[in-house]
């Protein structure tokens, strides 16, 4: 497991749900490239409304509307990890926004890591 404490960076890539790359989601390919990577984590959140640099406003009250909704993946760790992961994205993201922030991480622990407790899938943990 990835120890992460400290000052870090937070990449937020923001697409469409319906965004892909090579018939696969878009947010499912950074996140297994991030994975891949060796990066502490990425998640993807689903937003219920938004809109981007077309203007147009994408939501999930509106049937014909719903079915390109905003997606964040979001990716924290040390900033020179971070700063290397960027090359594959500008190869990932042809539309969208891609954001950096400074933070600081206060906790980060997996899942059984303390006790060397079994996960749900039955993976000890490291």
């Amino acid at each position: 497991m990835t120890r992460l404490t400290g000052r870090a960076l937070r990449l937020t890539v923001f697409v469409g749900e319906m965004d892909t790359w090579h018939h696969k989601p878009l947010y499912a390919e950074i996140v297994h490239r991030a994975h891949a990577a060796g990066l502490a984590g990425a998640s993807v959140f689903k937003g219920i409304e938004g809109f981007g640099a077309s203007s147009l406003i994408h939501t999930s009250r509106l049937l014909s509307l719903s079915e390109d909704l905003p997606v964040a993946i979001v990716i924290v760790d040390t900033e020179d990890r971070v700063r290397a992961f960027l090359p594959q994205l500008d190869a990932l993201v042809t539309e969208g926004l891609v954001t950096l922030d400074d933070c600081e991480v206060i906790r980060y622990v997996g899942r059984g890591a303390e006790s060397g407790e079994s996960d749900r899938k039955g993976k000890k943990s490291l």
